[in-house]
């Protein structure tokens, strides 16, 4: 069986509207989807550390397949992470000092704007689909400024925000809502590292997968 039918994504400086075609596959054990752009053919594998010059060979609408480390992260920990900055002594320059206060390096790291819910019994994290960015806009040019490199979450991002991603040589990619199941799928491991009172939204260090993204801001060197 097979269903077309088109996706619209909130793309930070306007609305994407993608084609996909859904193939649903079944066996005794599970059901499985698989995820077909009918508009792009080049997806891009992309493992971190990333750096600018993996980031400028991206194109607004591409479908990456993203590996590695990431840290997750949502208002709540963003508010804490920037006070940390912010009382820093040394902000303008990341000494060691400065940097040692905040639970990991902010220089080239990619953050996702999720809150994982709790993993069952032989999972390794529980459904962890993307947060609404906009929670994230006052916080986001800060964290850029001090070395993120990539953000990811779900719908349109404030001017502010497209100016730092910009400024930074930065990228924004769009994760897609409703899909968390998918996504803890991607997840190989998963360890609170800081704000563990926050709960769902502690900071969480992953190991991801083949994590299907979208680019929404491209870096332009």
């Amino acid at each position: 069986m097979q269903k077309i039918c088109k996706i619209k994504l909130a793309r930070a400086s306007g609305e994407i509207t993608l084609h996909f075609t859904f193939y649903t596959l079944h066996s005794k054990s599970h059901t499985l989807y698989i995820l077909h752009s009918t508009l792009i053919k080049n997806i891009m594998k992309i493992k971190t550390p990333l750096n600018k010059k993996d980031l400028q060979k991206l194109k607004p609408k591409q479908i990456v397949y993203l590996s590695g480390t990431i840290y997750t992260a949502r208002d709540a920990a963003h508010k804490r992470l920037v006070e940390l900055l912010e009382n820093s002594t040394e902000k303008s320059k990341q000494s060691s000092e400065a940097t040692s206060k905040l639970p990991f390096n902010l220089e080239g790291a990619v953050i996702y704007y999720t809150g994982p819910c709790p993993a069952k019994p032989g999972e390794v994290i529980g459904s962890c689909g993307p947060t609404t960015s906009a929670r994230m806009d006052a916080y986001t040019p800060a964290l850029l400024d001090a070395g993120v490199i990539a953000v990811i979450g779900k719908g349109s991002r404030d001017e502010s925000v497209i100016k730092s991603l910009k400024k930074n040589k930065a990228t924004y990619f769009i994760a897609i809502g409703g899909c968390g199941a998918i996504y803890k799928n991607c997840v190989t491991s998963a360890e609170v590292i800081a704000f563990e009172d926050l709960g769902a939204e502690a900071i969480y260090k992953l190991e991801v997968k083949d994590m299907p993204l979208i680019v929404s801001v491209e870096c332009k060197m």
